[in-house]
């Protein structure tokens, strides 16, 4: 009694862990945790972040620099004169120094290099911002293809194993013929042929099905060992639009760089200005038994210039012209590429359309096919190579169109994503 007791729990519990790894997943539900959850959209995240610390950095460029030293010297058997000394003060003990100074310099004009350094960095800010946006677009991709693929592979899995039914039952009932002479063994052996040829199929199909769901599973840092389920209801047709406008991220980031680019010219041509800057401090002074100086502060002016960048500076501002140049060609050359994308993206989407209307068509008359020649073979009008050929044909006719309508929304995502919409679609 104790035994069966234990089984029965055990069982329960096998059943219970199953059933923990497995879990149904919708496509926004995917889509929504890689872009939150996966390590390439934490990456982008914190490259982000990292450049709003940079821009941080380089405003810090504005404010005074200020410094406080202070210093104390043991003095050995020092000789001292001066007006503010006695005559004898060679015989004081002045065997200490204390000095304490404070400076503060406060930038008042560069040639305008703050400024535009400032300028520069935000551009550079809401480039890498972009450039976040668009690697979610690209996971948003790449859960997409990989979820559609797992989803042909369990339908192709589904058509296939009750095919196999049918196949098996087909050699038993070819094998019952030839034991009863009714059927030469060749055709026994076409039959069995065929069987071995689905169960490979399948096989394959399993293998496949476990590599991508392995890969979508790491991906979204779901529980190793997880097995997701795509509900029937995902893959309802879609409502196309008329909306041609392109929002693409990684021209937007482009775009930033270029304005960047600009920036740095700006910067390069400020290092022909002088720089000036206001100056001020304080300086307290202790001589032991000597002389004490307090609140000696002071204040004025410095300007400074770099005579050499007459002749210098001017290959600074034509490299950063010239990548200025490099940047606006990429963006040339991305805006050709976009519109070849798309346009290639639309004419994959109104295939997968034609495509099914086909596919609906072979099915039915697969399905017929399979039907007139089963009644041919029956009535010993065809052979079995008619018979399985139609059965095979039939089979895929089933594959093709049970796919057909994840064909026509895999092509609207991917074309959505070369507009640079795909999570804006699916949200």
């Amino acid at each position: 009694m104790k035994t069966n007791k234990f089984i029965l729990i055990t069982l329960f519990s096998i059943g219970f862990i199953q059933a923990q790894d497995t879990k149904s997943l919708s496509l926004q539900e995917a889509i929504k945790t890689g872009i939150t959850s996966s390590n390439q959209a934490i990456l982008a995240d914190t490259k982000v972040k990292t450049s709003e610390w940079e821009l941080k950095t380089v405003k810090n460029n504005q404010l005074p620099n200020v410094s406080l030293s202070g210093q104390f010297f043991k003095l050995t058997q020092a000789n001292a004169k001066g007006n503010l000394i006695p005559a004898s003060g060679g015989n004081l003990d002045i065997s200490q120094l204390a000095i304490g100074q404070a400076n503060a310099t406060i930038p008042v004009f560069n040639g305008f290099k703050i400024q535009n350094s400032i300028k520069a960095s935000k551009n550079l800010n809401q480039a890498e911002i972009s450039n976040a946006q668009h690697t979610k677009e690209q996971i948003a991709l790449y859960i997409t293809q990989l979820y559609f693929s797992l989803y042909k592979t369990q339908q192709m899995i589904a058509l296939t194993e009750d095919y196999l039914k049918s196949a098996h039952q087909r050699v038993v009932d070819f094998q019952a013929l030839e034991d009863n002479g009714l059927l030469a063994h060749n055709d026994l052996l076409k039959a069995q042929l065929q069987e071995s040829d689905i169960e490979l199929s399948l096989a394959t199909a399993k293998k496949n099905n476990s590599v991508l769901n392995y890969q979508l599973v790491t991906f979204l840092q779901l529980p190793e060992g997880t097995k997701i389920l795509i509900p029937d209801n995902e893959f309802s047709p879609i409502q196309t639009t008329s909306d041609f406008s392109v929002a693409r991220k990684d021209l937007e980031a482009l775009n930033f760089a270029e304005l960047a680019a600009k920036n740095n010219i700006k910067i390069a041509q400020g290092n022909y200005y002088p720089s000036l800057n206001l100056i001020g401090g304080y300086i307290a002074l202790d001589v032991k038994n000597a002389l004490t100086v307090t609140n000696a502060m002071n204040f004025g002016a410095g300007i400074s210039y770099d005579v050499s960048s007459i002749f210098k500076n001017k290959k600074e501002v034509e490299k950063a012209k010239s990548q200025a140049l490099e940047t606006e060609r990429q963006i040339a050359i991305l805006n050709d590429k976009i519109k070849e994308e798309i346009h290639e993206a639309k004419e994959n989407f109104d295939l997968a359309i034609k495509q099914k209307n086909v596919y609906e068509k072979a099915q039915l008359q697969a399905d017929e096919n399979y039907r007139i020649v089963l009644d041919k073979y029956n009535n010993g009008l065809s052979n079995t190579n008619d018979l399985l050929e139609a059965n095979v044909e039939q089979l895929q006719a089933k594959i093709n169109y049970s796919i057909a309508t994840s064909d026509i929304l895999q092509k609207y995502y991917e074309l959505q994503y070369q507009k640079g919409k795909l999570t804006q679609s699916i949200n």
